[in-house]
Order: structure tokens, then sequence, then C-alpha cells
């Protein structure tokens, strides 16, 4: 029984803001840059590369090559694009028990 699997895209679910701000909200827990900068990338392919590269000023290309799985956004491309995506970055205090593990 052979089954064919097809692609998932996340992007596809990004329907509400809720679900942008969940979506990011769980890569932001990984703290993974790589992975951050990946989600950052689905989420502004979900809502239209050519706004946010029309709305930051950067090109296409530079937007698909900074958020693609070797990209390496800057942090103000990353924040541009947020910006446009109307998405906050916040700071908090992490739990005791993490402070304590990081040194």
């Amino acid at each position: 029984m052979n089954q064919k699997l097809s692609s998932y895209d996340p992007g596809e679910d990004l329907t509400t803001d809720q679900a942008v701000a969940d979506f990011l909200d769980a890569a932001l827990v990984t703290g993974d840059g790589a992975y951050i900068a990946h989600a950052v990338g689905v989420v502004a392919r979900a809502k239209g590369m050519t706004r946010i590269a029309r709305e930051t000023g950067l090109s296409r290309e530079q937007l698909y090559r900074s958020f693609s799985a070797e990209g390496n956004p800057t942090l103000r491309t990353t924040l541009a694009v947020m910006q446009v995506l109307g998405i906050e970055l916040s700071v908090k205090l992490a739990a005791p028990a993490a402070r304590r593990a990081r040194g």
C-alpha cells in the first residue's frame, strides 16, 4: 500500500493575527536563531513577500535569501519585516531555573 505524501506549508495555516503570533512565539521559545528567522520568513511569505519588500524597501530576492534555510538576516532586516507584519518583540525575565542554567 503506497501513500503519496505532500509537503506541508505552515504558512497556509497563518490566516489570523493570533495564529501568526502563536507561530512566532513558539519559534522564539526555541532560542534557535536560524529557526526564528525561518519562522519570520514563513510568515512573510504567507502575507505576501512582494508587499513586504515594497514596504521595507528591501528587494524580494534579498528577503527570500535572508529568510531561507541558509540565510542569516540582520536584526535590522528582521525588525523591518516584523514591523510591516505588525509584530513586536518584547522582553521578559526567564524563569529562575533557566537563568541559573545559563550561568
